[in-house]
């Protein structure tokens, strides 16, 4: 389970004022974010991958972060 950051927090960042983000779509752009970090791994050497956290926490801390968002279509 992740505790820091919050999930408060995440859904807070992803979310506008006006238009507040679901718990759901947290769990569905984590997971999208995820995916696209393993991806990512898989292209590089096995050297120079960082073995520190998982995928699921890195996407977490980046919308965390405000790196990571959403466009609804």
């Amino acid at each position: 389970m992740i505790n820091d950051p919050s999930v408060e927090e995440m859904v807070h960042k992803l979310g506008t004022e006006g238009d507040p983000a679901s718990s759901y779509v947290l769990c569905v752009v984590a997971a999208k974010r995820a995916r696209q970090i393993i991806e990512q791994e898989q292209n590089v050497s096995l050297y120079e991958q960082d073995k520190g956290d998982k995928e699921i926490v890195k996407a977490c801390r980046e919308i965390a972060q405000g790196k990571v968002g959403y466009t609804k279509d």
